[in-house]
């Protein structure tokens, strides 16, 4: 469907690919990882025709469609939100407005009629609605919201229904960078299944490994200017990756013994008369060479000493006989929660059950109506979602924010852990008011992690972060001698860190005083991110019902004219 052949890529005086090929058939589900500035987004532009090979080819076999959805938000007119998943081509606008035409017998051709009306049903026009509809709900869509103007819609939903237009399309190749970023976790899973039975072929950029791992079949890897493919998911690539280093690494240090035993027998004898065509020969031979490249480390560890806290009393936390309610709906009513020291507990359970709103009567951002919340002995707590509003000053440059900290810190320290959160070069010296909300966020986590409270309470950290990132999260957390309470839909990153389960359902909590696997296990859970959600039961997840739809146009996606 999709070959590659050859290709080769420079930019900014740097080689990004260099002898690139890649074939992808129907049905293909592949991953693309790489180091950040590896050049993931240049081959989806190479792909997506917007830019060109600097040699090689590129081609598509006859007819294929291939949609893409950006990671950046996309631009909303004064179309509804169901008219944008519809997304009807220009030949269907064209037949609609002639079918509607006959309707209001303006047309009496009945021939054309006829025509117009099975060209339509041709193209899939009769199922487009339907279908758009299920997917909308799919995607937590509420009804009454199909009919409201797209651009009332924050950025995250208008991402969401430019993802279900691309559903909706069905494309031959579905190209996704980081298409969770804008999902719930119901959301996230029902997509995760509509995309186990996607008819075409999907390529896709994730920092989510526990959706890489559901869906994968291969992984490509971008590396010193190469494209690697291994067989499986994302964690079969992992092991397989290691074990080719290895071979790798004994490979080079052979080849480079080798290559300094003949360079010393040359340099030793070129002088000679008698030996000096055998020391020609032996440099010959190294030029001929087919040179084994130094196995590069992938550097995801943090190489710096996270400051540590000072040390609470045994229980760190409790809240008594706790009311809380939003308005008429009660959440809490005589909730009783103790935090002891050195627990790492994650909290899961469905939508609005209440976890973030524990977390923040935990931080105090929210007053228990009733109750009590006593802080114990030395307790100092940190709630990580109100650091980014509350400890960010905006004429400040990201390097000065991140070296405003009690602790004592190096500014060569510094930098070293603003460029594992991706601020790397210029990019510490940008100020405050002009970042993203996704670099507020992983800038207040790195001011965080450099002066942590020794009770961390934490929403969704891993939002906006990629994989080294969040590999750099989890060491300095490892590394944290303090207590943490936090809510996560990474299961990696929760399996990494969580020595204990808290299930919150209906303003009940269950604790569970082991592991996730431990809370996995005694649940009876089949799918550990489905579990998350659970109401304490394995609950199946079923993708709407699909159709297919016909296309004819090569590209499409979400349009690039007006995106920030």
């Amino acid at each position: 469907m999709l070959t590659l052949s050859e290709v080769s890529k420079a930019f900014g005086g740097r080689t990004l690919f260099s002898d690139v090929s890649l074939q992808v058939n129907r049905e293909d589900r592949l991953g693309l990882v790489g180091p950040n500035g590896a050049g993931k987004s240049t081959l989806f532009k190479l792909i997506l025709q917007e830019e060109s090979p600097d040699e090689g080819t590129i081609s598509f076999q006859r007819n294929t469609t291939v949609g893409f959805l950006p990671q950046e938000s996309a631009p909303a007119g004064d179309e509804t939100v169901l008219e944008l998943a519809i997304a009807i081509t220009p030949e269907m606008a064209e037949l609609q407005r002639r079918m509607k035409a006959f309707d209001a017998g303006h047309d009496h051709d009945s021939h054309d009629f006829h025509e117009v009306q099975a060209r339509f049903d041709e193209l899939g026009g009769y199922q487009l609605e339907p279908k758009a509809k299920n997917i909308l709900a799919g995607l937590s869509f509420r009804e009454k919201d199909f009919d409201r103007p797209a651009k009332e819609m924050s950025g995250g939903w208008v991402m969401r229904a430019y993802l279900a237009r691309l559903l909706t399309q069905e494309p031959d190749l579905l190209m996704l960078d980081e298409p969770t970023n804008h999902l719930d976790l119901e959301s996230l899973l029902w997509f995760q299944e509509y995309l186990r039975n996607y008819p075409g072929a999907i390529l896709m950029i994730s920092h989510d490994r526990e959706f890489l791992n559901q869906l994968i079949g291969s992984t490509l890897e971008i590396r010193q200017a190469k494209l690697f493919r291994y067989r499986g998911n994302y964690d079969d690539y992992l092991v397989q990756r290691e074990a080719n280093e290895v071979k790798l690494l004994a490979a080079y240090k052979n080849q480079q013994k080798e290559i300094a035993h003949l360079q010393e027998f040359a340099n030793r004898f070129r002088a000679k008369a008698s030996k000096a065509s055998q020391a020609q020969s032996k440099l010959k031979q190294i030029e001929r060479m087919e040179k084994i490249e130094a196995p590069m480390a992938d550097g995801k560890r943090v190489k710096f000493q996270f400051p540590q806290p000072q040390r609470s009393g045994q229980r760190v936390i409790k809240l008594e006989g706790v009311h809380f309610a939003y308005g008429a709906n009660p959440v809490y009513q005589g909730l009783n929660f103790q935090v002891e020291r050195d627990q790492r507990t994650v909290l899961v359970g469905p939508n609005g059950a209440g976890k973030s709103t524990l977390l923040k009567l935990l931080g105090g951002t929210l007053t228990p109506q009733a109750g009590l919340r006593e802080l114990g002995h030395n307790t100092k707590e940190g709630y990580y979602s109100q650091y980014r509003i509350e400890m960010l000053q905006a004429g400040r440059t990201v390097l000065e924010e991140a070296l405003d900290t009690p602790q004592r810190v190096t500014e060569q320290s510094v930098r070293t852990v603003l460029g594992s959160f991706l601020f790397r070069g210029d990019d510490v010296f940008k100020k405050v008011n002009v970042l993203s909300g996704g670099e507020k966020s992983r800038l207040a986590l790195v001011k965080l992690l450099l002066n942590p409270p020794n009770l961390l309470l934490m929403d969704e950290p891993t939002t906006h972060l990629d994989m080294p990132s969040i590999d750099a999260l989890v060491s300095a957390l490892q590394q944290y001698a303090g207590t943490l309470v936090f809510i996560s839909h990474d299961v990696y990153f929760i399996r990494a860190l969580a020595t204990s389960v808290v299930h919150v359902n209906a303003g009940k909590l269950t604790p569970y005083t082991g592991d996730y696997q431990y809370y996995l296990d005694k649940t009876a859970a089949t799918n550990a991110r489905a579990a998350l959600t659970s109401g304490g039961v394995t609950q199946a997840v079923h993708p709407q019902g699909q159709l297919r739809a016909g296309h004819h146009r090569r590209f499409f996606g979400v349009p690039k004219a007006g995106v920030e």
